[in-house]
């Protein structure tokens, strides 16, 4: 049987979710589930393995709203507040499963959560009552339950960011440039999802023209717009979308066969 990379966007808005609170846009105001966007996250199933990227603050919600009740690891992009602040509902994943999940990311992020979230790297007690996480730096690619995951270094302003590939699948998050060296790791994808802030560029993320542009770069068979504001109403943007890239939404899932 072809053993499959299968993803599931958990969520694909910014750090103020859509709607945004206080307000009465268009997007906020849009009955279409579509424009509905929690923060950014995504799960995947590969070889019997659960695994998120990120922990942001909804991830409850959407842990419950697609019904995931394995997590075995967590592969990190940055702590800012909205991809790392949900690291303690990973406790309800350790207690189903009596046992640890493991942390990847770049010692930057390490750190992080090290310094922040000390409390979940203790042992478990007999009521597994709080996380119990097994942190790990990584640089370069490696080997968990006989799947290969490659961290993608990336620029997100000043913050070294990591975006993840895993088989032909790769999730891009929070990013303004992309290096020449990181640039060789993404060759051959059939499905890249790729940040997508706000129309203007920004300081940090790639704006809509930029996005365009590194998609066509890249050039995997399909790119799935993700991390957009409330400013990105979902109709109005997929009519502007090259071939080949579409605007990204909560629940959409992807299924790519693992090169053997």
């Amino acid at each position: 049987m072809t053993q499959t990379v299968d993803l599931t966007i958990l969520g694909c808005g910014s750090s103020s979710g859509t709607p945004a609170i206080g307000c009465s846009c268009p997007t906020c105001t849009s009955p279409d589930p579509k424009n509905r966007r929690t923060r950014c996250s995504a799960y995947l199933k590969v070889n019997g393995l659960g695994v998120l990227i990120d922990t942001g603050p909804d991830l409850r919600q959407q842990a419950l709203r697609e019904g995931i009740t394995q997590v075995d690891m967590v592969l990190y992009t940055h702590p800012h507040a909205d991809h790392l602040n949900g690291i303690d509902d990973l406790r309800a994943f350790c207690y189903v499963k009596k046992g640890a999940v493991h942390l990847f990311g770049n010692e930057f992020t390490m750190n992080n959560i090290t310094e922040r979230f000390g409390y979940t790297l203790s042992a478990p007690t007999p009521q597994w009552d709080m996380p119990v996480l097994l942190a790990k730096a990584v640089s370069g690619p490696f080997e968990f339950g006989d799947v290969m995951f490659t961290p993608i270094p990336l620029e997100h302003g000043s913050w070294p960011c990591a975006g993840w590939r895993v088989g032909n699948v790769a999730w891009l998050t929070d990013l303004s440039a992309i290096p020449e060296t990181s640039l060789a790791l993404l060759d051959g994808l059939e499905v890249l999802f790729l940040d997508c802030l706000r129309n203007m560029p920004y300081k940090s993320h790639l704006g809509v023209e930029q996005s365009f542009e590194w998609a066509e770069r890249i050039g995997a068979k399909r790119t799935v717009l993700i991390h957009m504001t409330h400013g990105l109403e979902y109709h109005e943007l997929s009519s502007r979308c090259p071939t080949g890239i579409e605007v990204g939404y909560d629940g959409l899932s992807v299924s790519v066969p693992l090169p053997t």
